[in-house]
Order: structure tokens, then C-alpha cells, then sequence
């Protein structure tokens, strides 16, 4: 009785949550999702944050750029295998060569060798993978414990976790390296944190519209949809039309000489250097008898043509 209880209870509060006026489009579930995220937050504060910190505290910066190298090279099979899903071959190769070089002489993943040889890392779930494929994202959702993400988004996680090399340890091992790993990705973004809660007016908002954009933003490059501007480009596009201007005044220096032949009359010292021929028609007019020899001479030229 008292679980049949609780569950109308709970059902009330969401569905009075569902009703409430803060509503935004492409956002239907924002009452939800800012009850989940404020619950979230509060984790955050008082568990997540102080570890995170304690651990940044007796931790060297080598150990814990260590750690968080070896997770990195870890998510690289994920990559792999998502990138394979979306007949990527050249970022595939890319990333079994990062693994291979990392785990060989990064002891085990410990360096980061394969950034110091210019290989690019990747990100790649298998929610870019349904989005790549045409699988629309559906509307934003906040997941507890998980944080922002979209329905499709939480189905690629589900199926992301089968990707994760942790699943298949023993669970003696597996679960201190699912710790290590959360508090090492936690202490890597307090940064962001600081940031977050310096700049944001709405936290919910701002972490709502700035995970959609990121989304968005590798989607549409995975996807060979248009991407952000390359202002770089443009400001060296910018600066060609620049070297062509000397082109283009000396252009209309062309059609100047077409149209000196138009007001020969006036000046007759300007003709003689590019019009002989029309000087051999207008001469005649306009000069008395003096000059018969200079129309012969253009007279044979036109023969040997």
C-alpha cells in the first residue's frame, strides 16, 4: 500500500512538473529535466566536486595526466568501433594506430605518444553514429547521474557502455577503475565548472544550449554537413583580392587606348604610337595633300596580311 502510495505520488509530482509554465521549444521535458538537473547538481556539489579536488590535491600532475592518458586510450576502441559503423576508414586507421602505438610504447596508455606524432584524437559514440546515419536526436533529456544528453544520445550510451573495455574485467578490478575513472574526468573539468558558475545566469540554460551546439557542431562535421566558417580562410581570401587590384587598374588602362581612337581628332600626337591604321583613314580627311606617302605604306601592309 505504502509503494502503491509513493508511486501516485511520484506520478502526480512529474506530471505537475509536465505542467509547469517554463516550456521551451525543442525542450518539452524542461520541467523534468531541471528537477533531475538540480538533483544532479547537488551530487555534484557535495560528492563529486570536493573528491575531485582532494584528489587534484595529493595527486602529482604527471600521475594524474597518467590516469587520464590511460582512459583516453581506452575510448579509443569506442572511437574504433563507431568509426567503423560509420564506414570512416581514414579516422579508424588513424585511431588503431593511436592504440597501437600508446599501448606498445606508452606503457599501456600511461603516454600519450601518439598526440606528441601528430595523430589526431577523435570523439565518437554511437549517438553520432544513429545521427550520422539520419536518426534524428529527438528532444534534450537529463539523465541522473549522466547529465545532458537527447534521446538519442541515451540510447548511444546504453549501446556505448557494451563498447567500454572495463565491462569485460573482472569486477574486483572493474569497479575501483569505474571510480578512478569518474573522479579523474571530474577533477579534469573543474576548470569548466569555475566557469560555469562565474559566466551563468541559468546553469540549466547555458549547459542545455552549449551541449547541443557541441553536438551539433560534430554531428555536422561527421556528418559532411556545413560547418562553423573558417575565418582563417577568409581573412587570407580576403587579402587575394588585394593583389589582384593593380590588375584591375590596369585594366581600364586597356579600353583607354580603344577609346583614344574616338577623340583622335583633337589629339593627333596620341594616335600615331597604336592606331596607324585608322590614322591611315583619317589622315587622308582631314590633311591636305602633303601626306599621300604615309597612306601608302599602311596601303601594303594590309596586302602582305
Amino acid at each position: 500500500m505504502r509503494t502503491l502510495a509513493a508511486t501516485i505520488a511520484a506520478t502526480a509530482f512529474l506530471s505537475g512538473c509536465a505542467s509547469a509554465p517554463h516550456r521551451t521549444p525543442g525542450d518539452p521535458f524542461e520541467p523534468v529535466n531541471r528537477v533531475i538537473f538540480r538533483f544532479n547538481d547537488a551530487v555534484d556539489n557535495t560528492v563529486a566536486v570536493p573528491i575531485a579536488k582532494g584528489y587534484q590535491k595529493v595527486t602529482p600532475n604527471p600521475l594524474r595526466t597518467a590516469v587520464s592518458n590511460f582512459f583516453s586510450n581506452i575510448a579509443d576502441l569506442s572511437n574504433i568501433a563507431n568509426e567503423l559503423l560509420q564506414l570512416k576508414i581514414t579516422d579508424a586507421t588513424s585511431d588503431v594506430m593511436r592504440v597501437a602505438m600508446n599501448t606498445t610504447f606508452g606503457i599501456g596508455g600511461l603516454i600519450d605518444f601518439a598526440s606528441l606524432a601528430k595523430l589526431p584524437k577523435h570523439h565518437q559514440d554511437f549517438g553520432l553514429t544513429l545521427g550520422h546515419w539520419g536518426v534524428p536526436s529527438g528532444p534534450y533529456l537529463v539523465l541522473p547521474v549522466f547529465g545532458p544528453s537527447t534521446i538519442r544520445d541515451g540510447v548511444g550510451l546504453a549501446v556505448d557502455v557494451r563498447f567500454n573495455l572495463l565491462n569485460y574485467i573482472e569486477p574486483a578490478t572493474r569497479t575501483p577503475l569505474y571510480i578512478l575513472q569518474f573522479v579523474s574526468t571530474r577533477s579534469d573539468l573543474l576548470g569548466a565548472t569555475n566557469i560555469l558558475q562565474q559566466a551563468a545566469l541559468d546553469k540549466y540554460s547555458f549547459v542545455r544550449d552549449a551541449y547541443l551546439q557541441q553536438r551539433r557542431s560534430r554531428l555536422g562535421t561527421a556528418a559532411g554537413e556545413a560547418a562553423l566558417p573558417d575565418y582563417g580562410d577568409d581573412e587570407g581570401s580576403s587579402k587575394a583580392p588585394a593583389a589582384p587590384a593593380p590588375a584591375s587598374e590596369s585594366a581600364p588602362a586597356v579600353p583607354a587606348t580603344p577609346a583614344a581612337p574616338a577623340n583622335t581628332a583633337p589629339s593627333a600626337p596620341a594616335v600615331p604610337e597604336s592606331a596607324p591604321a585608322h590614322g591611315a583613314n583619317t589622315a587622308p580627311g582631314t590633311t591636305p595633300a602633303p601626306q599621300p606617302a604615309a597612306p601608302e605604306a599602311p596601303a601594303s601592309s594590309p596586302t602582305g596580311q
